[in-house]
Order: structure tokens, then sequence, then C-alpha cells
């Protein structure tokens, strides 16, 4: 009897542990649960939620950062980028110096120039990484230039400069090369109630005169410490700061649709253009001029006249 038991223990043991290892319910009767999960077993992994833009290749990562450091964009003008609440923000881009090939005396000279400036300044200042395409297009049209005005090069020296040019082509289309563009960022918030505003002053004009007079101070101080260590500051205009922003939303397409290319061919003006004979424009000329004269006509007519009495 006890070995008839411990047979029906051991069958049940096993069944149990059969039934668990298919997943399935240990008692026959009943239903298996339905799961969710996918019947495919090749594709196991979740599926993760997208971002409404993730799946947009007109937009890029660098955009967003970009927006992170300026939300409230208000215009670019008089060498600053204007945001919300009269804050400005003057950029300078630094031309960086090899650290790694000098000697000990000439890094200690770089480390000191840096520190001085850091220890004498009193205000926030961000540093500015771009990571930008290698773009050699202007050094190509150069030696393209150089090419075809120089009539007394040899075959042999414009087959030279004809295989530099593929070269170069080769060596950018092979694969992506990047360049770094460093650049400070000085931030002012001007406080309008600060300003001592005449009767017959301006208040806008007061307020760029002061953020700009302030900021131009920042980046000429830095430009005098950060020179001794042969990093040499220079201020961006209002042209170079839409440069930066351009690449940094555009980083990609911008390899194609360069910035310089687009001021070229006055694609940035306020008012379509285009090329005119020198007759026409003459022309043109004559007639604003007659307008011009016919107006003053009209206004001496209008005058009254006052006769004697």
């Amino acid at each position: 009897m006890k070995d008839v038991l411990l047979m029906l223990v051991l069958s049940l043991a096993g069944w149990v542990f059969i039934r668990i290892m298919l997943k399935e319910p240990i008692l026959p009767w009943k239903e298996k649960k339905a799961t969710n999960k996918p019947s495919n077993l090749g594709n196991t992994k979740k599926k993760k939620k997208k971002k409404p833009d993730e799946d947009n290749p007109l937009v890029e990562k660098e955009a967003r950062k970009f927006q992170e450091l300026f939300p409230h964009v208000v215009s670019f003008d008089n060498h600053m980028l204007r945001s919300s609440n009269n804050e400005f923000t003057m950029f300078a881009e630094v031309e960086p110096v090899n650290y790694f090939l000098r000697d000990p005396e000439e890094q200690e000279v770089i480390d000191i120039a840096f520190e001085t400036w850091l220890a004498s300044i009193n205000y926030p200042v961000r540093i500015y990484l771009q990571n930008r395409f290698v773009d050699l297009t202007e050094p190509i049209e150069e030696i393209q230039r150089t090419i075809g005005s120089s009539d007394d090069l040899n075959s042999a020296a414009r087959e030279f400069g004809e295989n530099m040019i593929d070269e170069l082509q080769a060596w950018q289309r092979a694969q992506p090369r990047y360049e770094t563009k460093r650049y400070l960022l000085f931030d002012y918030k001007v406080d309008v109630k600060e300003l001592r505003i005449n009767d017959d002053e301006d208040v806008e004009e007061r307020i760029i005169d002061k953020a700009f007079n302030e900021l131009n101070r920042r980046v000429q101080a830095a430009r005098q410490q950060l020179r001794r260590g042969e990093m040499e500051v220079q201020l961006l205009s209002t042209d170079g700061i839409v440069e930066v922003v351009y690449y940094a939303f555009n980083r990609r397409k911008a390899m194609k649709n360069r910035y310089r290319d687009i001021e070229r061919h006055e694609q940035l003006a306020l008012y379509v253009t285009a090329d005119q004979s020198a007759e026409r424009v003459a022309a043109v000329r004559g007639e604003i001029d007659r307008y011009v004269q016919e107006e003053k006509q009209k206004e001496q007519e209008q005058q009254p006249s006052y006769g004697t009495v």
C-alpha cells in the first residue's frame, strides 16, 4: 500500500513539474489564461514610444539643445541676440591653441591666462561648442580660381591642381568629418528702472546702448586676458550669430545649402532682387528723381502766399 501511495505522489509531482515547465494549467480542465504577448517569438523586444519629432528627418537633436540655451529668442540685431524681458546675449568666437603640442612652459602661460580671466569675472559666461561638418568648398574654389586665372601654368602643374581638387572632394565625401567651433556667450539683462532717461531720449535706444556697452566691455576684457595665452577672441556680428544659429538647426542640410551661398545669392534680403542692367538701374533712378521733384513742387504750391496790403 505504501508503494502505491509513493508512486502516486511521485506521479503527481512529475505532472505538476511538467505542466509548470510547459506553462500550462495544472488542472487540465482549466483554460489557459490569455496573454498579451505577441505570437512572433522573434520580435520579443518591447517597442519604445517614439517622440512626435523622432521620425521627422528635418528635426535634429542639436536644434533641441540650442533651444534650451535660448528658449525665448526675439530678434538678432546690433551684434546681439535678444530674448524676452530685455535679456541680451553677445557671441565671441575663440580661436583654439594646440595645448598638447606646447612645452610645459608654454602650457603654463596658457593656464595662467585662462585662470586669470576666470578669476577676474563676476558675471556668468557660457561656453558653447558647435560641431560642424568639415566644409572644403572655399579652399577648392580658391584652387580652381588660381588654376583658371594662371595662364603660365604648365601641364604638370595644372594636372597636379586638378588631382588635388579631386582628392579633396573624395576625402570630404568618404565619411562624415567634423570640426569644432568654440564660442563664449555673455548674457546681460537690462533693468529699465536703473536707466536715467531724458525726455528727448528713446527708451528702446537706451536699452540697446546699455546692453551693447556692457557686453562689449566683457568681450574686450576676455580678449585682453586670453590673448596672453595666444587665444584670439573675435566678436561675432549679427550675421555671424545668424550663421551659428543656422548651423545649429541645419547641421546636415548645411553641407548642400551653405549659409555663405544663401548670403551670396541674396536670399537673406527683405525684398526679392535680381540682376539688372545698368540702363534699367539708371532709368529707375531717373524715375525716382522725377517723383521727388514733383512732390517738392506740390508742397511749394500748397504753401499759402502772403501779399502786401
